[in-house]
């Protein structure tokens, strides 16, 4: 199911690119600017079993994607001055905002060096329990556990035994208990779950913030370049939507200012987890607005119009996704007209 959804979306892209659509509707679809999301930028690996590609691109895509985004006379430009211009109602010309979720180390060994070359500014939004070191990366534990097994037994149901044997078999496997493990109740279950499943089956796991996402030492040198900005992610990286009001505004609130008191800089915005409609919602848009959060930002695709300016804790998102690194998807991403049919063309998504 997951090769035939990416199939689909593929061939909705070509549809729109090889059309010409994409151009005709760009003056229509466009807005006024867009925000872009990634995670990791590190070079390409050659596993075939990579479930969480979607979630990394190569240092050669971000350089096409700068590229493009200058060719088609965006400006780019950090968080804060999208926040003035939002709020001036400035929107002389078009404008584009890279965006990094969770503060990993290839960030600042992968990217940075991309963004220096176009003296592009940033953002990266850290998690404080990654940071730390001791944060779990669920996701990729869950991927580790997969690769290594030939069968898992999950407690899916009354139980179901899940073959692992090739990698078509892992990647549906793994999408299988991806989808149980974000129905669970919270995310100590999905964390606990994903333990106990590793423990079963004999998979010792290293997907955790030490390994992969910058310490707070590191965080205050990335954080020091004149391109970066830092902003908040939550603590735990949970699922806000699932916490209790009290629960939820305690990781937005405190996560800024962990940020603030160990890097001695301001947190104005904020990236929900997951962002999705499962785990962002009017309830965290007005926890983030009542909290100061100059803006907050979903994973909710859409590119950014005049309107938006009314919601600035509920901004949409544009994701470098890892497995359409495709250049001439670039232009259909960017003229808005793919978001545009996936959100029934409404301009502004805050429900």
């Amino acid at each position: 199911m997951t090769n035939i959804r990416n199939s689909i979306i593929r061939a909705g892209f070509d549809a729109l690119y090889f059309s010409g659509a994409h151009h005709l509707l760009r003056p229509l679809l466009g807005g006024v600017g867009l925000i872009l999301m990634l995670h990791h930028v590190r070079p390409a690996r050659d596993d075939p079993f990579q479930p969480n590609r979607h979630l990394e691109v190569t240092p050669d895509f971000l350089r096409a994607t700068l590229t493009h985004v200058r060719a088609q006379g965006f400006e780019i430009i950090g968080l804060d001055e999208m926040h003035r211009r939002l709020a001036a109602g400035d929107f002389e010309r078009r404008f584009a905002c890279f965006t990094f979720d969770d503060g990993y180390r290839d960030n600042r060994d992968h990217a940075l060096p991309v963004m220096r070359d176009y003296d592009a500014p940033f953002t990266v939004y850290a998690a404080a329990d990654f940071a730390d070191g001791s944060g779990p990366l669920w996701w990729l534990a869950l991927e580790q556990l997969v690769a290594q097994a030939d069968t898992i037994e999950a407690p899916i149901g009354d139980g179901i035994r899940l073959d692992c044997g090739t990698p078509l078999a892992k990647t549906e496997a793994f999408a299988q208990l991806h989808g149980w493990l974000r129905g669970l109740p919270d995310d100590t279950a999905v964390r606990d779950a994903v333990d106990r499943l590793c423990r079963q089956h004999g998979i010792a796991t290293k997907a955790r913030g030490a390994d992969l996402c910058l310490s707070w030492d590191e965080l205050r040198a990335f954080a020091a370049e004149p391109l970066v900005t830092i902003g908040a992610h939550t603590l735990s990286h949970c699922n806000l939507a699932r916490e209790t009001e009290t629960g939820a505004a305690r990781e937005m609130a405190d996560s800024r200012a962990r940020i603030e008191s160990e890097l001695q800089r301001p947190a104005r915005h904020f990236a929900y987890p997951y962002g999705d409609r499962g785990a962002a919602t009017t309830r965290e848009f007005a926890l983030a607005r009542r909290l100061g959060f100059d803006t907050a930002v979903t994973t909710r695709p859409g590119v950014l119009f005049a309107e938006n300016a009314t919601h600035p804790t509920a901004l949409p998102r544009i994701s470098l996704n890892g497995n359409y690194q495709d250049r001439r998807f670039l232009a259909v991403l960017t003229s808005g007209a793919a978001t545009a049919m996936w959100n029934g063309f409404r301009r502004v998504d805050a429900a």
